[in-house]
């Protein structure tokens, strides 16, 4: 069935005439006419009952209507959608928090700029409670953060970075493939703290032991953390992503314990829904060309 049938039919109802209908498609009056008889040839049935200038829809034509409407707007719906995704932005703000911005944003800049030369990134550092609620006000046009969901937004898991036990060079659980939990014993720990859910579950493994692990010193700051691990001032369960220059140089070294296996830092996309769904999809298409898990 010819799309331009169905607009000319779904116009003349629309503009009660087939004259004004044919200046809204930039057309003459009898394109118009030809329009409408070639769809009732191809539907088999008389859309319109005409008496010299007036005419009247049939029952078949008020029948027909709804649905050469609803095909209309699909049609409509889906082209705009494929321009959109053809069309390449001239700017994109990404919000995302710190954890992020330090070590997934360094990856997804340069595969932006090779495909979009021209795009302009702005990037805004905030919590995920922050950066939700930008996105609400169309402050940002994605966001990288923790599993959070709204009514109002689409959320998909972008990336899950196993959490790990990570020792300094010449640490005794450098030589052991695994260990139990209980062997952490009373061990110094540096915990970085973020609040998510996957973090709780630390917690409440804790809970199950016999004494509780010595904490000494307990930050949200992965960097902070990370580096007093490397001055020798403890051990520290850390996301893989954070440490994977420390631990090809040889400075840090991941620790197995089976009872953590699972226990991820969980980082969704987030995009207002509708209206942000093909920057979204721009963002999660980049980030399967890279390769997150090398030199861990």
């Amino acid at each position: 069935m010819n799309i331009e049938n169905l607009e000319a039919f779904v116009y003349v109802i629309h503009f009660n005439s087939f004259n004004k209908a044919a200046d809204a498609l930039f057309l003459s009056q009898p394109s118009i006419t030809a329009r409408i008889q070639s769809l009732e040839r191809e539907l088999d049935v008389k859309l319109f009952d005409r008496e010299g200038r007036h005419f009247s829809l049939t029952d078949k034509g008020k029948q027909f209507l709804p649905y050469a409407q609803q095909v209309l707007q699909t049609y409509k719906k889906g082209k705009q959608q494929l321009q959109q995704m053809n069309a390449a932005p001239h700017e994109l703000r990404i919000g995302c928090t710190v954890s992020v911005a330090n070590y997934m944003i360094p990856e997804l800049v340069p595969l932006f700029k090779q495909k979009y030369p021209d795009l302009q990134l702005k990037l805004v550092t905030a919590s995920s409670e922050s950066i939700l609620e930008k996105l609400l006000n169309k402050e940002v046009d994605v966001g990288l953060v923790r599993n959070i969901t709204h009514p109002h937004v689409d959320s998909v898991r972008f990336y899950e970075d196993p959490i790990r036990l990570f020792v300094y060079q010449g640490h005794p659980f450098v030589s052991q493939n695994r260990i139990a939990l209980e062997d952490i014993g009373s061990e110094p720990i540096v915990f970085f703290e973020c609040g998510a859910l996957d973090w709780m579950k630390i917690h409440r493994l804790f809970d199950t032991l016999d004494h509780p692990p010595n904490i000494e010193l307990q930050l949200d700051n992965l960097e902070t953390a990370k580096k007093l691990v490397l001055k020798e001032m403890g051990i520290s369960f850390l996301p893989e992503l954070c440490v994977r220059k420390e631990v090809k140089e040889g400075l840090l070294w991941p620790v197995d314990i089976p009872s953590l296996a699972g226990i991820t830092l969980r980082t969704n996309l987030v995009s207002l829904k509708g209206e942000g769904a093909a920057l979204g999809k721009m963002v999660l298409e980049l980030s399967r060309e890279i390769d997150w898990k090398r030199n861990v």
